[in-house]
């Protein structure tokens, strides 16, 4: 029993990294861009809601109605300044932009907040140590629950908004040939800016629970990015469906390397994603191969 509730708890931890992984995936699904600053830009979302609460009393509930638009301008007025230019210039170009705006951001953190590691655990009561047990080795933590439940929730309804509305055809069409979309009446640069904005809002849902579930500090970012392109390769890139798949084989490998080895949480999720990511290269030569032996054999 005591393995099934590592396993469960590992399926509710993989429900977080996919919720953390939900903008990087879903922007690269529609931009094609890998976004450096997405855990900083989690970070900073958390120490807006700590922001609210500490100084105004505000719940981080509540503040999360604030935090949300106030991340979609964030996210539109980026999009404007800085990646819709550097895209111009390559693929490159946005991975380097990106990644001096994490330095930046990690940088006025430091400065704003000091290294003091925070956390909004005070804020919501009970909620962050609550638990139902199922028996006697297995329980459920009720924000983690929570945490899984709001992740299908989040990567199903973008996946939905794509398929189905009007404006989720025009961002997928954008995506697929951003030059030809302006004959059909698609303003290009517009509907990119709306995707940043919705990248952008879920990043602020993540830094809530983030916020919620353990402390963070000024550089947390990295580790956030981390967990979160591990879960977006593994689940496979571009895919919203897959990053939680993706998320669920992390959480699960660190939750059974952790109950063989006290260094074994992080280590087995690398060892994971290294493992899948070796097996995907693979499989992509071989495809090549083939497809180059079938092309010369016609």
């Amino acid at each position: 029993m005591i393995w099934i509730n590592q396993i469960v708890q590992g399926v509710l931890l993989g429900g977080y990294y996919a919720l953390i992984a939900c903008g990087l995936s879903f922007l690269f699904s529609v931009m094609r861009i890998v976004n450096l600053a997405h855990g900083s830009l989690t970070v900073l979302a958390a120490y807006a809601l700590f922001w609210l609460a500490d100084r105004f009393g505000v719940s981080p509930y509540l503040g999360l109605l604030a935090v949300l638009p106030a991340m979609a301008v964030l996210g539109w007025l980026l999009q404007k300044t800085i990646l819709e230019r550097s895209t111009r210039s390559g693929q490159l170009v946005p991975v380097l932009s990106t990644f001096g705006l994490a330095i930046v951001i990690d940088n006025l953190l430091f400065q704003a907040f000091g290294a003091d590691t925070r956390s909004l655990a005070p804020f919501v009561g009970s909620l962050s140590y609550d638990s139902w047990d199922l028996s006697d080795d297995v329980s459920l933590g009720r924000l983690a629950l929570i945490t899984f439940l709001t992740a299908i929730a989040m990567l199903g309804g973008l996946q939905l908004f794509l398929v189905r509305t009007p404006l989720g055809r025009a961002i997928r069409a954008t995506a697929e040939d951003p030059d030809t979309v302006g004959l059909v009446g698609i303003n290009a640069g517009r509907v990119n800016a709306i995707a940043m904005s919705i990248a952008m809002a879920t990043v602020g849902v993540a830094g809530f629970f983030m916020a919620i579930r353990a402390t963070f500090a000024p550089y947390a970012g990295a580790a956030q990015l981390l967990f979160a392109f591990e879960s977006t390769v593994i689940g496979g890139v571009g895919s919203l469906w897959g990053t939680l798949i993706g998320g669920i084989v992390l959480g699960v490998a660190q939750s059974l390397g952790a109950q063989l080895h006290p260094q074994g949480f992080l280590i087995a999720g690398h060892l994971t994603f290294l493992a899948v990511l070796l097996a995907r290269l693979t499989l992509t030569a071989r495809g090549g191969r083939l497809s180059a032996w079938i092309g010369g054999a016609r």
